[in-house]
């Protein structure tokens, strides 16, 4: 790159490069790819804006309404947070602490729980303020006012809003009713070959994966070199997650409002290979796995 050129330039360039690859996704509708793989690769989208920073270890973080856990199956590979007091997490356990466990409520958390009072020995709340500023910046990068030019799904056929049954490359998304949905059919990002391909979706209100109806559970599949470490959806509610348990949904989750992963009495373990980190309300779970993508 010459160095007249800035990064915000750059990133205006690869965008609009993607908006116009997007008249080429053959397999980016709801017709699922028909084998057009001599054309070349849409460019993706590479920039710093996935830059967690802090909150690159957390798997939960519950911005200052904690963080709850049902379930005895419940695993979260990575830290959990809460600007909140330590009170406010309840389910779990870390190697240094238990946060109001019964029988059947018991979460396994690898890293560390982070709260306002937590955990013994440090300097209360000094890391989970450093999270919630992290998560609320990583958020605004990800909005359409820094990331402009979104491909509007509804352009690439099938319904507005709905990602159920797609194939999509890599590159920025926005939805024209404000939400986005996984129903009826799994959602699959191809990378084609490439290991640093970004999907990003934006959406004024809420994230639904699952159904029609609780019981049908939706999962995202990665293909041709993506990676989980590269999807991000910037929520502008609330984000609710195979609310009937099961599933694997992938990517980190930033939302304004908060995180719901199944709901109580449900066995089915929900996966998600990535984070859930909210910045207004609670993330809360049942029997569910989460697994922070290395870096």
């Amino acid at each position: 790159m010459k160095k007249c050129i800035t990064p915000k330039t750059y990133l205006a360039g690869i965008l609009a490069l993607t908006v116009l690859a997007a008249s080429s996704m053959v397999y980016a509708g709801s017709d699922r790819h028909k084998g057009d793989h001599n054309k070349p690769p849409a460019p993706p989208v590479i920039s710093k804006f996935g830059d967690l920073g802090t909150a690159a270890t957390f798997g939960v973080f519950g911005g200052g309404a904690g963080a709850t856990n049902q379930g005895i199956y419940t695993v979260v590979t990575g830290d959990v947070g809460t600007t909140a007091a330590s009170t406010l997490v309840t389910g779990f356990h870390d190697r240094k602490a238990v946060y109001t466990e019964t029988t059947m409520n018991k979460g396994k958390v690898t890293g560390v729980v982070y709260t306002a009072t937590a955990p013994r020995g440090s300097v209360p709340g000094v890391k989970a303020a450093a999270a919630a500023l992290a998560v609320q910046k990583a958020f605004d990068k990800l909005s359409p006012a820094a990331l402009p030019g979104g491909i509007d799904v509804s352009t690439l056929g099938g319904g507005a809003g709905e990602l159920g049954g797609r194939y999509l490359a890599p590159g920025v998304y926005k939805s024209a009713p404000g939400s986005f949905a996984i129903t009826g059919g799994d959602l699959t990002l191809d990378g084609r070959g490439d290991a640093n391909a970004t999907f990003v979706f934006q959406m004024e209100s809420t994230l639904t994966v699952g159904g029609p109806g609780a019981a049908f559970p939706q999962s995202i599949h990665l293909i041709n070199g993506a990676q989980a470490k590269n999807v991000f959806w910037q929520v502008g509610s609330a984000a609710t997650i195979n609310a009937g348990g099961g599933g694997t949904m992938v990517g980190t989750i930033l939302a304004f409002s908060g995180v719901s992963l199944s709901t109580a009495g449900n066995v089915d373990v929900v996966t998600l290979n990535g984070r859930a980190l909210a910045m207004n309300a609670s993330v809360t779970m049942v029997n569910t796995r989460i697994n922070v993508p290395k870096p």
